[in-house]
């Protein structure tokens, strides 16, 4: 079976975060990483080359797949902003009324611009996806 493309590795989260070229865009994702580092109490890692992660956790689905994964983490992508998360716990749906402007896939919440959601609905949001990761995964 082959391994997992993204994974931590040692390029600089700073570096990431410099190059993105628009400065609206890149105050947003120093925002979102203050918020996933304070909920985690972890440091800021890229995984692959376009995700920065926090914290991290060892999965083995049934399939037999297994692998690490960030506990919360974030990308910023053409479009939006995509924010890493267990979106499909039920627990997480409560926030969607509440967090403001976005779009959830099964593990991805999108957000164009961080003033069109409640910043402190998505640190609930990360906590609680946090939370249930742990639970599930408490290797």
């Amino acid at each position: 079976m082959a391994g997992n493309k993204t994974v931590p590795n040692d390029a600089s989260v700073r570096a990431y975060l410099d190059a993105i070229p628009d400065d609206a865009r890149r105050r947003d994702c120093e925002g979102i990483a203050a918020i996933m580092q304070q909920v985690t109490g972890a440091l800021p890692v890229m995984w692959g080359p376009g995700i920065v992660g926090f914290g991290s956790y060892h999965y083995i689905y049934e399939s037999g797949r297994e692998g690490d994964a960030p506990l919360a983490g974030f990308a910023s992508r053409k479009g939006d902003i995509s924010i890493y998360l267990d979106c499909d716990a039920p627990a997480l749906q409560a926030f969607r009324d509440t967090l403001g402007r976005h779009k959830m896939g099964k593990a991805c919440l999108y957000v164009r611009r961080l003033d069109e959601i409640d910043s402190a609905v998505l640190e609930q949001m990360v906590a609680a996806s946090v939370a249930i990761t742990r639970a599930r995964y408490p290797g």
